[in-house]
């Protein structure tokens, strides 16, 4: 993102006395061969009464010659100019082959031009007693061996010395003129900036490498946001006079280094003057008269311009207007009576890693579980002091072999810890942990229990199983213990691994201890606890086969011949009602109850990796679920031993708090805990983004090409209240039918914060994506939902039909009609089979409504609506703001329903809305009509939202021909999904990615006379309606926007792969009346010199240089014919331009150039 500076630099020298000032030269203007843009300059002379020549000097550099025909008593130099700071990658260079690897000379002629620049540097101005310094160094540093005809890279080589003169030459500053011999410099092992760079001239010529001193500016911007690791950098804006070393590297040209800070030069160093020596580089020349001189000097940098961008998307006065407008909307909320809880679920990424699998497809990898382990052990400290961390079993997907791993934080509202001796509860994946055996363990807990040790049992892996499984081997030698990897009954490598810990366990020793137990069903209030003997047929208790843990493979079946007793406790806490410290002061022994009568419930301890897990058995009730757990820290307490909970997790309760860390593919997914309050969801966001920063995870990721993708995760949003009969979307059905009118009126809400991903096949397409009749049926719903609510036959009271839901004192036919009557039951059931994907999954939807009132699943009545349409913003400013934007339209619509026929969009939707002008004039009406709605002096400002639309849609380049400006921004193409294939793993349906868009829009342009075509073909300009965002000038009346489809690569399926790759998409401006092209621009796909990046950007700047080197000014020379076609659109996508539809065109442009 572009940031502009404007730079002030002064240098004064005040007399005692009228003095005579000789010719001076003056080296402060920016040499020719600077990469940093330089947009203005402007170099002033005190006293006016001067003259002034330009000129160059033999080396190319600017110099001003200035004479002064009077005595003066002041002289002074003022340089001011103004640079745009755009990303500068100083190692996006070509090297020759011949010099790619060090040990390589220049050929003849070439270092014959470069001889002044490979001139040797004495170490010393008179040859030292001791020896040349310089070469003593270099024998030790840099001895030949490590450098010549040992395939080191000469761009490593370069890095290495570099490196090694900054950490050998501490930095000083120093006002005394001139610059010290090399070889004092390393003896005294301090220098100035010029001090060090001479230095390493003189070390690189000696490698016979061209090298030149530069003075120059240094301009050091302070960081949005200071690093975790490394060095912060400046902490304020910084510019001062500098100097450096440039290398001269066949292919490249000239390579700055900077020897104070290691560092390749980059979009900040600005060079003045490159010479052979100092002598002729110093800023400024020149001698006076006699007399006493005061000098003084300043360097200002000031910000003058700074495009939005995510890492500072909004300044502080801004932020604090929206933290004013979320406490108005809360205030709103309470007075229309919605109780509104949100909560979310943000994902985070590696910040040093994100190539590896785990980072990008897999939802598993070593690294995830331990950055997983940090984040959920810095949310306890913030959040959960003396709360508890659970290890259980989180979502199972197909092809899949176990559910995935998922630790849950729990703690109490009422500020009392759960688990006191955090020490107590270890990790899994560190080093082992076990102080005692399983055995001792389990009869501690069961002690405490008050269950005799005759219960206590312990558990075998199952030999038959394991002699019936050797049987059905074929016959002969067994094959060795490491198979071959090949083998298809081995080819999975969680079998495999199988097998090795199966070989590595001793039969005879068990595998774990098992504790019947569960509340007495016959105790009311509970609080006492229950038995029964475990008597199988066998011998013993013989685990079920697999590598879950122990309490997942109890053969329950083989317990009696009957079925478990169904005992349902009410899990409904009341939260009024005290909960219980749990530690108990006397034992009551537990009550005995046969097999037949008792629920198979049991506590599991086992040993697995060096750590202890104890298995939590099923509780319904969150009071007997305390107890329970102190139990277990008693015991661990008393023999010292830390261990691992897993099992199942506490039982639901309005008393408990919960969040939870997850892994989702690539990412880290939070399922935080929901917030009452604008307040609230502050504090959350913003320290759960500072902690999982500080324990090494982001919230931003780039492609190859420097694309920013964000974690490619969700943020889902989720609405309900502080308990489901106080939910606003199931005591008004009709906020949840104004949001999704609202939404499906307003596209820009679908496709503004939503992923790359879009679509019908989309983790959360819109409702009007997917089936054709979809939005007929749902006005009938629609009209059944208004119905429902002023009928006076159906339960309108929340708590009365949830409370009827528990209810086991009915027959199913009973249970059906009553429900038939119920709002809740209606409103989930109007609606369920409508919002859903294409394939009918209720949970991959826009507006997901999975645990609103679903009466198919336990936990499906929490009241909770499920917004799946936002994908994770970088910065959680945008999050919050985000929310906020939903919050505000959620009183619009409690104060006033929005009702209003769907709207049929046909392929207006994807022709119009994916292009960024017509998606933020779409957003900036959502906004006027929420402005206009609500009763507050307050605003929500569009200026807040640029940094979605900045992250949705980046800029790819921009040129100003004449009056006319144009600009290249990025557009979102949904990705098709193909039939299936036959793949070596069996089917898939490959995703269509080869295509993409892009948006240009102009400003100043006269479609009379203008013609703006892309690769030989006219585009189709459409006059922006709205406020001009994405177009290059906000509000300008003659803005035109038109987008580009285009094939940008050919993956191996692909729809109509005949059709070659469009890439490089040239871009002119024609005047009708010459057939000349005017000037444009040439956008690539890949590097434009054809460097194949192999590695991910390190970070945003290095991203931000790869997308920069992909845009080029560019111009087709010659006479153009313009194709004589009337229409360049289409009826279905008349705002975009597909360039698949005129392959033959861009034959004809390809063979004319």
């Amino acid at each position: 993102m572009t940031i502009r500076i404007a730079l002030k630099h002064q240098t004064t020298y005040r007399f005692d006395r009228p003095t005579t000032v000789n010719p001076h030269t003056v080296r402060l203007r920016p040499a020719p061969h600077t990469r940093t843009p330089i947009e203005a300059y402007s170099l002033s002379v005190v006293p006016g009464d001067h003259f002034i020549n330009w000129q160059q000097d033999p080396f190319g550099n600017y110099l001003a010659r200035l004479v002064f025909p009077e005595p003066v008593n002041e002289l002074q130099f003022t340089v001011d100019l103004i640079a745009d700071m755009t990303v500068i990658n100083p190692f996006d260079f070509f090297v020759e082959e011949y010099a790619a690897e060090m040990g390589w000379s220049y050929p003849d002629e070439l270092a014959t031009d470069l001889q002044p620049y490979l001139h040797q540097v004495p170490a010393e101005l008179d040859s030292p007693a001791d020896g040349d310094l310089v070469d003593q160094w270099i024998a030790s540093r840099l001895p030949e061996s490590q450098w010549r005809d040992c395939g080191l890279r000469t761009v490593d080589f370069l890095v290495r010395l570099n490196e090694a003169v900054r950490d050998d030459v501490a930095y000083t500053t120093r006002m005394e003129p001139g610059v010290q011999t090399p070889g004092y410099t390393l003896s005294r092992a301090i220098g100035s900036c010029r001090d060090s760079a001479w230095l390493l001239v003189s070390i690189l010529r000696r490698f016979g490498l061209a090298a030149r001193f530069v003075s120059g500016y240094l301009v050091q911007l302070a960081a949005d946001m200071e690093p975790v690791d490394g060095p912060a950098g400046v902490k304020h804006d910084f510019t001062d006079l500098h100097a450096w070393a440039e290398v001269y590297i066949p292919g490249a040209g000239w390579v700055g280094l900077d020897a104070t800070s290691g560092l390749f030069a980059g979009e900040g160093h600005i060079p003045l003057s490159c010479t052979p020596h100092p002598s002729t580089a110093a800023p400024i020349t020149g001698s006076t008269g006699i007399a006493e001189v005061e000098f003084s000097f300043s360097n200002e940098v000031t910000r003058i311009h700074e495009d939005v961008r995510v890492t500072k998307p909004l300044s502080d006065d801004q932020w604090d207007a929206i933290d004013t407008l979320g406490q108005v909307v809360d205030a709103g909320l309470a007075n229309e009576d919605i109780a509104l809880t949100m909560g979310g679920e943000p994902t985070f990424v590696s910040a040093a890693e994100t190539a590896s699998p785990q980072w990008n497809s897999a939802a598993d990898g070593p690294q995830k579980r331990q950055l997983a382990a940090k984040l959920t052990d810095k949310l306890r400290q913030r959040w959960a002091d003396g709360g508890l961390v659970h290890h259980g079993q989180g979502k199972w997907y197909p092809d899949e072999p176990l559910p995935r791993w998922q630790m849950t934080l729990a703690w109490r509202t009422d500020g009392e810890p759960i688990w006191h001796h955090p020490a107590l509860l270890v990790n899994p994946w560190t080093k082992p942990s076990a102080t005692a055996g399983t055995d001792a363990l389990a009869h501690q807990i069961a002690a405490r229990l008050g269950i005799a040790d005759e219960f206590v049992l312990p558990v075998y892996e199952d030999t038959v199983q394991a002699a019936v499984s050797a049987a059905q081997l074929p016959w002969g030698p067994r094959p060795d213990i490491d198979p071959d990897p090949s083998d298809e009954l081995l080819a999975n490598e969680h079998a495999r691994q199988q097998l090795v810990d199966r070989l590595d366990d001793a039969a005879t020793e068990p595998a774990g201890w098992v504790i019947p137990v569960f509340v007495d069903p016959d105790d009311p209030d509970g609080g006492s606890w229950a038995t029964t003997r475990w008597r199988p047929r066998r011998r013993a208790i013989f685990l079920t086969a697999g590598s879950s843990p122990i309490g997942l493979r109890l053969p329950l079946n083989a317990l009696a011949w009957g079925a478990a007793p169904d005992i349902v406790r009410n899990a409904d806490g009341d939260a009024t009602r005290p909960l219980p410290d749990g530690h108990q002061t006397s034992v009551k022994p537990a009550r005995e109850l046969p097999i037949e009568s008792a629920p198979r419930t049991a506590l599991a301890i086992e040993e697995r990796d060096g750590h202890l897990f104890c298995f939590l058995p099923p509780i319904d009730r969150l009071d007997d679920a305390l107890r329970l757990i102190a139990t277990i820290e008693d015991a661990c307490a008393a023999l010292q031993t830390p261990i691992v909970l897993e099992g199942y997790p506490l039982p639901g309760d309005d008393r408990l708090q919960t969040l939870s860390v997850t892994p989702d593919p690539g990412v880290i997914e939070v399922n935080v805990q929901p917030t009452s309050s604008w307040g609230d969801l502050v504090q959350l966001t913003t320290t759960l983004f500072e902690d999982a920063r500080q324990v090494g995870l982001t919230t931003e990721k780039f492609d190859l090409d420097g694309t920013h993708t964000g974690t490619g995760g969700g943020n889902h949003i989720t609405l309900g209240g502080p308990t489901p009969q106080d939910s606003p979307l199931l005591r008004r059905p009709d906020l949840l039918r104004s949001m999704v009118t609202y939404w499906q009126h307003h596209p820009g809400l679908s496709y503004i914060f939503t992923g790359r991903f879009i679509g019908p096949t989309s983790q959360a397409p819109r409702v009007d994506e997917g089936l054709p009749g979809t939005l007929y049926e749902l006005d009938i719903a629609f009209t059944e939902l208004d119905e429902m609510l002023t009928d006076p036959t159906v339960e309108h009271d929340i708590a009365k039909a949830i409370s009827a839901d528990w209810r086991t004192d009915e027959t199913l036919e009973e249970r059906l009609e009553r429900q038939r009557h119920s709002q809740p039951w209606l409103t989930d059931r109007l609606l369920r089979h409508l919002l859903t994907d294409l394939t009918g999954n209720t949970h991959r939807a826009e507006f997901c409504i999975d645990k609103l009132y679903n009466p198919d699943r336990r936990g499906g009545h929490a009241g909770l609506l499920e917004m799946r349409g936002f994908e994770m913003p970088p910065h959680e400013r945008m999050s919050l703001l985000q929310a906020l934007l939903v919050r505000g339209l959620l009183w619009r619509f409690a104060r006033e329903p929005y009702r209003a026929p769907l709207v049929r969009w046909g392929t207006r939707l994807h022709d119009r809305y994916l292009l960024p002008a017509f998606a933020a004039a779409d957003l900036w009406n959502v906004l006027d009509e929420l402005n206009a709605a609500l009763p507050i002096s307050e605003r929500f400002d569009l200026a807040w939202f640029e940094s979605f639309l900045e992250f949705r849609f980046p800029i790819l380049g921009e040129v100003q021909l004449g009056d006319v400006h144009l600009e290249l921004r990025q557009g979102i193409e949904p990705w098709q999904v193909l039939g299936e294939e036959v793949t070596l793993s069996g089917t898939a349906r490959y995703v269509d990615s080869s295509v993409e868009r892009v948006q240009v829009a102009s400003t100043g342009l006269i479609p009379e006379r203008h013609l703006l075509m892309v690769n030989g073909v006219p585009l189709p300009l459409t006059p922006v309606i709205g406020h001009g965002w994405g177009v290059g000038s906000v509000g300008r009346s003659d803005a035109l926007a038109a987008g580009v489809r285009y094939k940008a690569w050919s993956p191996p399926s692909s729809l109509h792969p005949t059709i070659g790759v469009h890439a490089p998409l040239r871009f002119d401006l024609v005047d009708k009346i010459s057939g000349q092209s005017l000037g444009g621009f040439r956008y690539h796909v890949v590097h434009p010199g054809g460097r194949s990046f192999d590695t991910y950007p390190v970070n945003a700047v290095e991203a931000e240089s790869r997308r920069a080197a992909r845009f080029e000014p560019y111009q087709t020379s010659g006479h153009l014919e313009i194709p004589g076609v009337s229409d360049w659109g289409s009826a279905e996508y008349p705002v975009t331009l597909d360039l698949r539809r005129f392959e033959r065109w861009h034959d004809v442009l390809e063979e004319s150039i």
